[in-house]
């Protein structure tokens, strides 16, 4: 760890990490593929991973801005990466799903990740990576 990164308090430390990784992965992207899928398009697309939820309900459970969440479901379905319908229940809400080539594209940026998370396991020791999921996944009364 750089001399920089030991005067950060826990909530850039946690940030540092995970722009390095977010950028790491967007890296390991782009160099095996011509399609760019931007950060933003790879949360919306978790989102919707097997589901087909509403734009609303998508808009919802991403923390960007509902605007900005509709230019990026639009850069995705311009990508052919999903498709959006008419949702059977409201004439005025649409659905979204991945198209077969967005899951195509998703999954393989899992391995992607799976990838990095080995590595981080051979550097940390799976001891250290299952205690940090832990300490992530529990509510911190915040």
């Amino acid at each position: 760890m750089s001399l920089e990164s030991e005067n950060l308090d826990l909530i850039d430390l946690i940030s540092e990490r995970h722009v390095l990784l977010r950028n790491l992965n967007s890296q390991l992207w782009n160099e095996s593929h011509d399609l760019h899928i931007s950060n933003s398009e790879w949360f919306i697309m978790a989102r919707i991973y097997k589901k087909q939820p509403t734009i609303s309900y998508v808009t919802k459970h991403v923390d960007i801005s509902r605007q900005a969440t509709h230019k990026f479901i639009k850069n995705l379905e311009s990508k052919g990466l999903v498709e959006v319908s008419k949702a059977q229940h409201n004439n005025k809400d649409k659905c979204i799903r991945l198209t077969k080539f967005g899951e195509e594209c998703f999954e393989k940026n899992e391995i992607i990740k799976a990838t990095l998370e080995a590595k981080i396991i051979e550097t940390i020791g799976i001891e250290q990576v299952t205690q940090l999921k832990q300490i992530l996944q529990t509510d911190w009364g915040l």
